[in-house]
């Protein structure tokens, strides 16, 4: 095969041109979506809370810029989407986590923040950042499959998950063109698992190997894999994108 015909069947990056923000893309599963999206030609943004983790981040992607701020904090997202200075396509959220534990062992103000947390920054995400968006880019949340079992120890995470995929749907509805997503993980193996599990995490590592169909642990450079997929392909919108390597079937 000649040079010329090798250069002429190169793929071309999916996401050349695009400006991708990802808010949470410090580590895990954000942080890896900004490395593949990088990889695919685009200019990436991303935010975390830690400046220091983040500008390691920066640095280790080779992202544009990061930006260091608490994304739960609706003043600080306007603030954030309002200083863009450009239009941007496609915009990530990873931030936050599910919260476990005995229902009776939960205040109300806990209730609450686990139901809708989640949905609540989504939504204010999607407040701030719409008007600077190009039509056919998505806003891409994180949900989960684990979730969708009630059992012993999960506590609200169930009630919590089935509220996502509506959410979704619905807001791609309201803010169409643009669109919006949500992938539903698995277990992930990501720093913030292994927060979750401490002592337990290769454990948990080991019993998944040996359960899943796909007999591996799904890493965060999987879902970035679905995560650019889902930005590229416009004609994907209001959906819910499983992601666990078949856990759900092993229950």
């Amino acid at each position: 095969m000649t040079s010329e015909a090798t250069a002429g069947s190169r793929r071309a990056p999916e996401l050349a041109g695009q400006t991708v923000v990802v808010i949470g893309g410090s580590a895990g599963i954000g942080l890896e979506t900004a490395r593949r999206a990088v990889a695919e030609g685009a200019d990436v943004i991303i935010t975390g809370r830690n400046p220091e983790r983040l500008e390691q981040a920066v640095m280790d992607v080779a992202a544009l810029r990061g930006e260091a701020f608490d994304a739960t904090d609706p003043a600080a997202l306007q603030r954030f989407f309002d200083d863009l200075p450009a239009r941007i396509d496609h915009v990530m959220v990873t931030a936050g986590g599910p919260r476990y534990g005995p229902l009776l062992d939960m205040t109300a103000a806990e209730v609450k923040e686990a139901l809708s947390g989640h949905i609540v920054t989504a939504l204010e995400v999607a407040r701030y950042a719409v008007g600077k968006m190009r039509p056919g880019g998505t806003l891409l949340f994180m949900g989960g499959t684990g979730g969708r079992r009630v059992g012993h120890g999960l506590g609200i995470v169930s009630a919590a998950t089935a509220a996502m995929p509506p959410f979704a749907a619905a807001l791609a509805v309201e803010i169409a063109p643009v669109r919006v997503n949500l992938i539903a993980a698995g277990f992930v193996d990501t720093p913030l698992s292994a927060s979750l599990l401490g002592d337990r995490l290769e454990e948990r590592r080991d019993e998944l190997r040996a359960k899943l169909p796909i007999g591996r642990v799904v890493m965060p450079e999987d879902v970035a894999a679905l995560a650019v997929h889902i930005m590229s392909n416009t004609a994907l919108t209001g959906a819910t994108y499983d992601i666990d390597g078949g856990q759900q079937f092993t229950w």
